[in-house]
């Protein structure tokens, strides 16, 4: 299936000079949205994955179905206050500032197999600040999965040593 063709360009938003790549119109597609989740779910078996790890919000969007196909459980990665229970935290740089991620405290065990999930990989930053989380409770990233890899902003580059599944790049 040409997944492509389901993904709408918002050209100039959030801000101008930015080519928006909106997924919500692959997921109004319900056949285009099994078929993208099936490819991660086979992806994810192959793996002998564990848990489902995903970064908010889209990569809830992207995960949550993967760990429900797989009879597995999914991990939120949040931005500070936002998880009710003790939590770690991995701040991160961008390229204008910071961010900081969490996760519970409890949410992996050591040993577990993890996916990663999310819609894009961009500059990686997120999902490197994930893979720490994971690594941190000691959780093995046995796989990263993405709807879209963006050609041109070397995200990639920051995942050397993993294995990676794009499904599209852009």
């Amino acid at each position: 299936m040409n997944l492509e063709k389901y993904i709408s360009i918002v050209e100039d938003w959030p801000k101008e000079g930015i080519s928006f790549k909106d997924i919500t119109t692959l997921m109004a597609d319900g056949e285009a949205y099994k078929y993208a989740t099936d490819q991660i779910v086979n992806y994810a078996k192959e793996r002998k994955v564990d848990v489902v790890v995903g970064p908010e919000a889209r990569g809830f969007i992207i995960g949550c179905p993967v760990s429900y196909s797989l009879g597995i459980g999914f991990v939120p990665v949040r931005k500070p206050n936002k998880l009710p229970r003790e939590v770690i935290s991995y701040q991160y740089d961008l390229e204008y500032g910071s961010n900081t991620l969490t996760m519970h405290k409890d949410a992996i065990k050591p040993g577990q197999r993890v996916l990663i999930t999310d819609d894009l990989l961009a500059t990686g930053g997120t999902i490197e600040a994930t893979i720490k989380l994971v690594e941190e409770l000691g959780g093995i990233v046995v796989g990263i999965a993405f709807l879209i890899e963006l050609d041109g902003l070397n995200g990639i580059d920051k995942l050397q040593g993993y294995d990676v599944l794009t499904l599209l790049k852009m």
